[in-house]
């Protein structure tokens, strides 16, 4: 029989003719992962080398929330990868908010049910009109920043993956609907996820489980209609999530902790599964995989990685948007222009004190890959909606200080083979 169990931060199958014992034996190192963060000397150590950066960090890391984990990628000569994770301070039972960063699933589900409706002229490009079909939601029949000004799904991906567009994320939000969204996750081993609200819009746990209907035509012609969907599971945690001392309501502030109960969850270890699921999928097995296309990886890894300044559409993105916007790890403290030879394929988040990144780092010049993956609390005054998080003094500083640093060992280590990172090399609007 063969069971599969996360390892090293990616899924990997274990034998045993023990089954009884082996499920004991789980079990208790289960109870025993809970009972206190996970924290391997590597990354302990690689922070103390650079007290300079870290040392307010190390001496309270509870304060900061801070969780990391960082995958080293070693080829074979048939380039092949070996993965082995470092952790330092990741908790499952730790909640955090996790932002923008449930966009990089909408976009990766939007594509996977477009391939498996396989309806002959519906693709990432078609057109997708969002209609409204209850008071509290909102029609989308054009988009003035595509090319066409049409919305489709490879257009909210764009808008998602280059600028981290809410909007974009709600209306794929909408097309997989509440319960797809949150079982096809589960179904590919993601546990650790409870998808349950729209962005930036003011809607109840209730009206959140309702999705807008939607259709796709092109030329006057609708190829495909999908009424509004509703979710019957609700998706709660077991247990209330409260934090902080108060929140700002309006111009009051209320002496309570706030509440994220009903809020959206994205475990950081699943966050960082998902990188290997985008770039390496042929290491897992088919049931983890998502169902994409050749031309949905290209896609997925030029807009991944793509600047502003290099964006044809939405055009203002290259006027407004400095390198750095959505590229926290090593990057996140400068809006100077970043080498176009380290290329970070990533997703951002950043709300509610909270801030992440998620990425595949790549340095084509060098030959360097690898993944990190981390999240910071900058939040000092435990007051929530008040604008005065600590992202500039604490968190972009941080994050960028985390990057250099893994960066700076990736540089110093020895390979025994060079990777060819050819596939990862697309072209970009500009």
């Amino acid at each position: 029989m063969i069971l599969r169990q996360p390892m090293s931060g990616f899924f990997l199958p274990i034998q045993t003719k023990h089954v009884g014992f082996l499920f004991i034996a789980l079990f208790f190192s289960m109870i025993s992962s809970f009972a206190q963060p996970a924290t391997d000397p590597f990354l302990q150590k690689l922070l103390e080398k650079n007290p300079e950066w870290f040392d307010s960090i190390l001496k309270n890391p509870k304060n900061y929330g801070v969780q990391i984990l960082y995958t080293k990628i070693d080829r074979n000569r048939k380039n092949e990868p070996k993965f082995t994770t470092y952790r330092y301070n990741v908790d499952r039972n730790a909640y955090f908010y996790p932002a923008s960063t449930v966009k990089l699933p909408a976009v990766l589900l939007a594509l996977e049910k477009l391939n498996q409706l396989k309806i002959p002229g519906v693709d990432k490009e078609t057109p997708m009109i969002t209609e409204a079909a209850r008071p509290e939601q909102t029609a989308a029949l054009t988009d003035t920043t595509a090319e066409n000004g049409l919305p489709s799904v490879a257009h909210y991906a764009r808008k998602i993956l280059l600028a981290s567009d809410n909007d974009a994320f709600n209306r794929l939000y909408e097309f997989i609907g509440q319960e797809d969204f949150n079982e096809r996750l589960r179904a590919k081993g993601y546990q650790d996820v409870r998808m349950r609200h729209r962005l930036e819009q003011p809607m109840s746990v209730e009206n959140n489980r309702y999705t807008n209907p939607v259709r796709f035509e092109k030329d006057g012609k609708v190829l495909y209609q999908q009424p509004m969907a509703y979710a019957q599971k609700t998706y709660a945690p077991e247990n209330p999530i409260r934090q902080g001392k108060g929140y700002m309501k309006g111009n009051t502030l209320v002496e309570e902790p706030f509440d994220f109960t009903d809020k959206n969850f994205f475990g950081l270890e699943n966050q960082h599964n998902m990188l290997r699921a985008i770039f390496f999928p042929e290491t897992l097995e088919p049931s983890q995989r998502f169902d994409l296309l050749p031309d949905d990886y290209t896609f997925l890894y030029r807009y991944m990685s793509q600047l502003p300044m290099e964006t044809s559409y939405p055009e203002h993105y290259s006027e407004d948007l400095h390198d750095s916007y959505v590229k926290f790890l090593m990057f996140g403290d400068s809006k100077k222009r970043m080498p176009r030879h380290i290329r970070m394929f990533n997703k951002v988040g950043d709300a509610y004190g909270y801030l992440l990144d998620n990425a595949y780092i790549v340095d084509f010049e060098r030959g360097i890959e690898f993944f990190l993956t981390a999240v910071i609390y900058c939040n000092q005054n435990q007051i929530f909606n008040d604008d005065t998080y600590d992202y500039e003094t604490v968190g972009f500083p941080f994050m960028a200080h985390l990057g250099k640093a893994v960066f700076e060992y990736e540089v110093s280590r020895k390979r025994r083979t060079r990777p060819d990172l050819s596939r990862f090399e697309v072209e970009y609007d500009k």
